[in-house]
């Protein structure tokens, strides 16, 4: 597999489509940071970092739901930079994502972090993803 990223995002739509409660995804330290910056935006519920019989471990990840209407709280996940063809973008033409109402994630020299966060820090970045 070349894109691991395309394949963790893949798998948490088809969990939301399932309505899934916890979806279990094989674990890297990319993986790791972007899901501790999904659950930091609320974008799902909780998540666990379990070490398993393979190297790396998995990642568990609870989803977040309305409990009235059970709508989950991600409306859709899109992949930007791809290993055929990378997107990068400077502080000063930062993506903006539904208007301000998403995030995009981005991979800078200081970490991955928001677009927000990005712009706040002067940053620019590899944009691994838009989530809304």
């Amino acid at each position: 597999m070349t894109d691991t990223i395309a394949d963790y995002l893949t798998r948490l739509r088809n969990a939301i489509k399932a309505n899934h409660r916890v979806v279990e995804v094989p674990a890297s330290n990319l993986k790791k940071e972007i899901t501790k910056i999904l659950f930091e935006q609320g974008y799902i519920l909780n998540y666990k970092f379990v070490e398993g019989e393979n190297p790396q471990g998995t990642i568990k990840i609870a989803l977040k739901y309305d409990p009235v209407d059970r709508v989950n709280a991600i409306k859709g996940l899109k992949r930007v930079s791809r290993p055929g063809l990378r997107q990068y973008t400077g502080y000063k033409d930062m993506p903006r994502v539904l208007n301000g109402l998403g995030i995009a994630i981005l991979s800078t020299s200081r970490g991955v972090m928001t677009n927000k966060k990005a712009a706040e820090m002067q940053i620019g970045g590899e944009v691994l993803c838009y989530v809304y």
